[in-house]
């Protein structure tokens, strides 16, 4: 026998892992990205996703493929923060900034926290109102007794809540592919809007909104404190092993998420655009699906709504307690945090305040603070005395600092356009 022979033979055999076991290894790491996703699927995406398709088409539909390459890119971040550092964002900007740096950082964060769940709740409320005809105050005022529900959940285990809300992802993915499989959209003109970008001055406005609700401020702090649950299934691997296993929970919850979102551009773009429906409100699309679709259409349209709005009222709520906690300190419950912050959303509810311009008017908002959680992020996260190991490479940086200047350059338009009227 040659020497090669014998060397093969007394080789040992290569370990083969099987799809089953690939999969097993990675379940446990998904949840925490899917529990971000959901704020990007939240009421406010809705108002402004169908408004950019019932007033643009097809046209905007690229907004949103970039729009979540960039989610993609600061989820990841921030899930790589908290990995590293074993702190959430506000924490470590508590701890690497100045005083004042950090009182004026966290005011903007409660600006996103207050924008959001004004989104939220108005968004349960009205899916409350167009299911069973309950009016808009008392359809809030349910919507908060779930959301509390919801919250007690947690004490149950972090995974218990995590199943719950990827419930509600899946109760809103459902309801949009019936939507789609009815509308019957253009299969060229949908792909033409995804990959060709296109722009108007009168659809600005709406273009930034749906940045605002698809990169969401609150979530960019909140899913930094979300994968420090996982930290001790991995004991004695390394922080990379973790974050290499979370980027595929953030590939499958964002680009679900992006589908969502997509789905409703496109439904409202063939629906209502290719009609020339005036559509003015969420309770206008409603309305209008029936005698267009039939029934099915706006029971699947409200189901959605609710599922959004109840879940992610929750999951804002998990926010607003991690940024109070983390930038100042404060141990708040989660409880007495969800009855102060929804008071704003209740007192404009009960004004009764044009819901569809409320909505995206919160959206707007949430891109305008966005910048003071990413610009953030982006300097811890290419620190090595923060970061370690896991530390931005140069690609990574360039990319994150594109991004955030893109998203600034965005916001400055967005004024100009809003003070002339453009």
């Amino acid at each position: 026998m040659t020497p090669n022979a014998v060397r093969a033979a007394v080789a040992p055999v290569p370990h083969v892992i099987s799809p089953w076991a690939r999969m097993k290894r990675v379940l446990p790491f998904l949840g925490p990205a899917f529990v971000a996703s959901v704020a990007y699927m939240d009421p406010g995406n809705f108002a402004t996703n169908i408004q950019a398709g019932a007033d643009f088409g097809y046209l905007l539909l690229w907004v949103l493929v970039a729009s979540n390459l960039m989610a993609i890119l600061i989820q990841s971040l921030s899930a790589k923060l908290g990995i590293a550092s074993g702190l959430t964002l506000p924490q470590a900007i508590r701890a690497h900034t100045s005083r004042r740096a950090r009182i004026g950082l966290w005011l903007a964060a409660e600006a996103a926290a207050m924008a959001t769940d004004l989104a939220e709740f108005l968004g349960a409320a009205i899916g409350m109102h167009i299911l069973f005809g309950i009016a808009l105050l008392p359809s809030a005022l349910l919507t908060a007794v779930v959301s509390f529900a919801l919250l007690a959940m947690q004490r149950y285990g972090h995974v218990r809540f995590e199943l719950a809300v990827i419930a509600f992802v899946a109760v809103i993915g459902a309801a949009f592919v019936v939507e789609i499989f009815m509308s019957n959209p253009d299969p060229g003109s949908v792909l033409h809007g995804m990959l060709v970008p296109g722009i108007q001055s009168s659809a600005v406005y709406v273009a930034v909104g749906m940045v605002g609700a698809t990169v969401m401020p609150h979530v960019v702090y909140l899913h930094s404190g979300l994968v420090q649950h996982r930290a001790e299934i991995l004991a004695g691997e390394s922080k990379r092993e973790h974050f290499r296993r979370e980027m595929i929970d953030i590939a499958l919850a964002m680009n679900g998420a992006f589908l969502i979102n997509a789905s409703m551009v496109i439904m409202a773009a063939a629906v209502f655009f290719h009609v020339g429906a005036d559509i003015s409100g969420i309770e206008d699309a409603h309305a209008t699906l029936g005698p267009l679709l039939g029934s099915l259409a706006p029971a699947a349209f409200g189901i959605a709504l609710l599922a959004s709005g109840l879940s992610s009222s929750t999951v804002g709520t998990m926010a607003g307690q991690m940024i109070v906690d983390g930038f100042m300190n404060w141990r708040v419950s989660v409880f007495i945090r969800r009855l102060i912050t929804m008071i704003p959303a209740l007192i404009v509810i009960g004004a009764g305040a044009d819901t569809l311009r409320t909505l995206v008017a919160s959206q707007v908002i949430l891109s305008l603070v966005l910048p003071f959680a990413v610009v953030p992020l982006v300097w811890l996260t290419s620190r090595r005395d923060v970061m370690g190991e896991l530390v931005n490479g140069p690609v990574v940086r360039a990319l994150a600092i594109g991004v955030s200047a893109l998203v600034i350059a965005m916001n400055v338009v967005l004024l100009v356009v809003t003070a002339t009227g453009g």
